[in-house]
């Protein structure tokens, strides 16, 4: 502000100062010019990106943004004290892991959907939306499984059909013990 903003103090015969201000158009004019604008620094040479390349490539930062998002949402994360270093390292590590799964889940859904990558059903209005990770989990959360023993292996109770379709897409196979037979 200070760049388009003109002042000026004066005395009046009593000595009271007054104050006289005023904006520089020119000065604003210019800026509105330039609204919208900004630079984007980098160690990319003209050689190795064109400016359309570089500014997609700063756009896609979105996507890492959106991660961190995840790693402070749905992985819920909390403050946890922990005393000594080597532990508060191997805290981050897990939850990293975690969010790479959490990456995967939400890479493999979209590779299985094709070049559309929507689905139907993910929301109450059926529209047709790309999976995000959370979504996939919170589908995935209805889910229950039912404890077998030894002659009757354990079966997951598919409740809807959107579970169902993103088990599929994540090439998860329900009817398929986890364990060796004994």
């Amino acid at each position: 502000m200070t760049a388009c903003l003109r002042w000026h103090v004066e005395q009046d015969e009593a000595g009271v100062p007054a104050l006289e201000w005023s904006f520089d158009q020119d000065v604003l004019d210019a800026e509105a010019k330039a609204d919208g604008w900004y630079a984007l620094i980098t160690p990319i040479t003209a050689a190795q990106a064109t400016p359309a390349q570089v500014l997609i490539q700063y756009k896609g930062q979105g996507a890492v943004e959106r991660r961190c998002s995840d790693f402070k949402g749905p992985l819920a994360v909390t403050p946890v004290f922990v005393q000594h270093d080597r532990r508060a390292a191997a805290l981050i590590q897990v939850i990293c892991l975690a969010l790479l799964v959490f990456c995967l889940i939400e890479r493999q859904a979209g590779r299985a959907l094709g070049p559309e990558q929507t689905m139907a059903g993910l929301y109450p209005d059926n529209r047709r939306v790309r999976p995000t990770g959370r979504m996939i989990l919170y589908h995935l959360g209805e889910l229950n499984l039912r404890i077998g023993n030894v002659v009757d292996p354990p079966t997951v109770q598919v409740t809807r059909g959107v579970p169902l379709h993103l088990l599929e897409l994540l090439g998860v196979q329900v009817t398929q013990t986890r364990w060796p037979p004994t």
